[in-house]
């Protein structure tokens, strides 16, 4: 695995490796409506989203994440941020198939958001398809999760909608945007699921574009 990569490239968004220059643009994507972040940590400000990169780009180095700015290809504007996290490298025996491998057995996507003018169009649903492709096909993950606020029904329902199993809810999981301990909602997809959440992310994109 590259860890500063290169871009993921769609029809509708570009993943562009996450760094210092994206800044501005994040506090842009941000601002325009505070209120969308109810259960997400977002940046509001130059000086969060600066702290935001930088945590971001340090869990890059030490290779347990692979944040994104999300980009608009025809004017190369900045509409939110998502990125791979919780990369998991096992422990495979010598001589295993998998012994050795650079890249990650598992990860997490999350960190995920939008700016209010990308919100029901076709970027979250291309995000997606991008990095679980990337996933499952290039780095050849054995199993992808999401861990949701469990008080967040859209982003529960968008996970359904495009087969992600739940798994189970953890309680007082992790510190919530609101700052109280959240519980987590977690959904997985596994390779053997792949195909088929393949075919419905490009089904709802073909709706959507």
């Amino acid at each position: 695995m590259t860890q500063e990569g290169s871009p993921l490239s769609g029809i509708h968004i570009r993943l562009e490796p996450l760094a210092h220059d994206h800044v501005d643009g994040l506090v842009s994507a941000a601002a325009a409506d505070p209120s969308l972040y109810q259960w997400s940590p977002v940046p509001q400000g130059k000086a969060q989203a600066a702290a935001y990169v930088a945590t971001a780009l340090g869990w890059r180095d030490t290779g347990t994440a692979v944040p994104f700015a999300i980009v608009r290809p025809n004017d190369g504007t900045v509409i939110g941020s998502t990125r791979f996290w919780n990369l998991e490298r096992w422990s495979w025996p010598q001589g295993h198939a998998r012994h050795g491998r650079p890249d990650p057995d598992a990860c997490e996507i999350g960190y995920t958001w939008f700016a209010r003018s990308a919100t029901r169009s076709a970027a979250n649903t291309e995000a997606k398809l991008l990095m679980l492709a990337h996933a499952f096909e290039t780095w050849r993950v054995l199993r992808v999760c999401f861990h949701t606020d469990a008080r967040n029904q859209r982003s529960r329902a968008a996970l359904e909608r495009i087969g992600a199993k739940f798994e189970g809810v953890l309680r007082a999981h992790r510190m919530a945007a609101d700052f109280i301990p959240r519980d987590s909602v977690r959904y997985s997809i596994v390779g053997a699921e792949w195909p088929e959440v393949k075919a419905r992310l490009k089904q709802l994109l073909d709706r959507r574009g």
